[in-house]
């Protein structure tokens, strides 16, 4: 299967929601604001993941 750009901007929010997590696990947080901010970004990160994949399903769908 080949590589579509879509391929490659999931690979690279998962890459990034992952470091953010490592990050957090390692307590590189160095206040309760950061932390919450680190948060967000996950947050923000899972939603443009789960908007990417579905947009995905649905145009492969629409293909058949």
């Amino acid at each position: 299967m080949a590589t579509t750009a879509f391929d490659v901007v999931i690979k690279e929010l998962e890459e990034r929601r992952e470091s953010i997590a490592q990050a957090l696990i390692s307590g590189a947080a160095k206040d309760f604001a950061e932390y919450k901010d680190l948060c967000g970004e996950i947050r923000g990160l899972s939603r443009a993941h789960a908007f990417i994949t579905d947009l995905v399903r649905k145009m492969e769908n629409d293909d058949e």
